[in-house]
């Protein structure tokens, strides 16, 4: 399968073509001869691997979120922890000591940049979970995949558009997972919203909206939160929307994304730098380690980004980790017949211009038409954490899916599809926000493919451990 016509992706790192017309010409010619070049092999989408009574897992980068992955896991049942790895065996001891149950033996992978090939390469181990920093994603779930393991990657899943593509090949190629680890779409008003859309609550979606906004500047001058400062060097050499798949994910799965509609082209806008350079001029006066930062630019502060669907549907994504602002991971649902948005306040509902519903019919609402898969695990997964619950009923739910046969609910044309909007983004803001397509990763199977289940219609039969 060829990828040669991905070369002229480089593009994508900001070097800008001699015109925007010639710009746009090209990028689509490459997009329309790679989706040629590339030939199913197999549909991810709905696949059932054969069950796994239990699943042996291997962790790869256990610092903050592998770490905490590591804890969440080891409460559920049928989960064989086998390895820990990461390039700082003092992470990786401390991630295995956060083990609360019984039926472990979790060898621990330190110290070698690439040590995490040796775990990998286990024939004892079903699943490999992997929360490095986001450049290392695509090869390490690649590599996983080839030697036989299903992946859950953290977001996004690759950084590239040719990595996207490879990820699709080797899933389908090898017929394993390749599950991306988006936590927003385990929200629990997420899921609210996506069962109401089901039932037509909505009407036709007109338009939808995510972000994530989250003032974390100082954690990237930080080491002991940022390994090697991976997350400042991503900010300088990147300049677009960078981490899309928290507000992308969720509405995606709202407008069946590669389940009956797909993602036509996108543009994007980004602010100037007006923190993150003065941030490194400000610490390089005395850190020598950032000095290499005050003459280089950074991202803009903030980007906005639109997208085209196939159903006429629009989207529009925000990212802004540097300045001030509330948090926010802005969900809003647009249709004909309601309204629906959460953050900066709690989610709330409407059904007119003039007000949103109150807290009696909010409730009602809820108590109608929460999901199958909140009433089952939601309180449980409260009580155990992660970002109020959702974490741990992501977690949950792949593993139930794995030891019961089940197709996932986040196959690898969602891996793709949504974190390849990082790299688009970077082209159309170095070339004047001038649109760009968006590449179809299920080859046109979007038609055919069915939305996920959210109900536990089968399933649900992985019990929750006590600490």
């Amino acid at each position: 399968m060829k990828l040669s016509g991905l070369a002229g992706m480089g593009w994508l790192a900001g070097c800008k073509p001699s015109s925007e017309k010639q710009a746009s010409t090209e990028l689509d010619h490459i997009v329309k001869q790679v989706e040629k070049s590339y030939q199913p092999i197999f549909n991810m989408s709905g696949y059932a691997a054969p069950a796994l009574e239990t699943v042996r897992l291997g962790f790869i980068g256990v610092g903050n979120r592998g770490s905490a992955a590591v804890a969440r896991m080891s409460r559920i049942e049928g989960v064989a922890i086998q390895g820990i790895c990461d390039v700082r065996e003092e992470k990786a001891t401390a991630a295995k000591g956060r083990i609360t149950s019984s039926g472990h033996e979790a060898s621990i992978y330190a110290g070698d940049e690439e040590i995490w090939k040796k775990m990998c390469e286990r024939e004892d181990i079903d699943l490999v979970y992997i929360a490095t920093h986001w450049a290392t994603h695509a090869e390490m779930a690649i590599y996983a995949m080839e030697h036989g393991k299903h992946v859950a990657l953290e977001i996004p899943a690759a950084t590239t558009v040719e990595d996207c593509w490879r990820l699709v090949m080797t899933s389908e190629k090898t017929k394993k997972h390749c599950v991306i680890l988006e936590n927003c779409c385990y929200d629990f008003f997420e899921l609210l919203t996506l069962n109401l859309t089901r039932q037509g609550f909505f009407g036709d979606i007109v338009h939808c909206e995510g972000a994530y906004i989250h003032d974390i500047l100082d954690s990237f001058f930080d080491e002991e939160k940022r390994y090697d400062f991976w997350r400042l060097k991503e900010n300088a050499a990147r300049n677009g929307n960078l981490y899309p798949t928290h507000g992308l994910g969720p509405v995606c799965q709202i407008l069946n994304v590669n389940r009956g509609n797909k993602l036509e082209y996108m543009t994007s806008m980004a602010s100037a730098d007006f923190s993150l350079q003065a941030k490194a001029k400000e610490l390089g006066r005395t850190d020598k380690r950032f000095e290499a930062y005050t003459d280089k630019p950074m991202r803009g502060n903030m980007n906005v980004s639109s997208i085209m669907t196939n159903s006429g549907s629009t989207i529009m994504l925000q990212h802004d980790v540097s300045t001030p602002r509330p948090y926010s991971r802005l969900h809003l649902i647009s249709g004909t017949k309601a309204f629906a948005q959460k953050y900066p306040l709690p989610g709330k509902i409407a059904v007119g211009h003039d007000d949103f519903l109150g807290k009696a019919e909010m409730e009602r609402l809820e108590s109608e038409h929460t999901p199958g898969i909140v009433k089952h695990i939601g309180e449980l997964a409260k009580s155990v954490g992660g970002h109020g619950g959702m974490d741990f009923m992501m977690d949950w739910r792949l593993i139930d899916c794995l030891r019961n046969g089940l197709p996932v609910d986040m196959d690898v044309y969602d891996a793709a599809t949504w974190s390849v909007i990082g790299p688009l983004s970077e082209w159309s803001v170095a070339n004047g926000s001038q649109p760009i397509a968006i590449p179809d990763f299920t080859m046109g199977r979007w038609k055919g493919n069915k939305v996920h289940e959210i109900h536990l219609e089968s399933g649900g039969n992985t019990n929750v451990i006590k600490a």
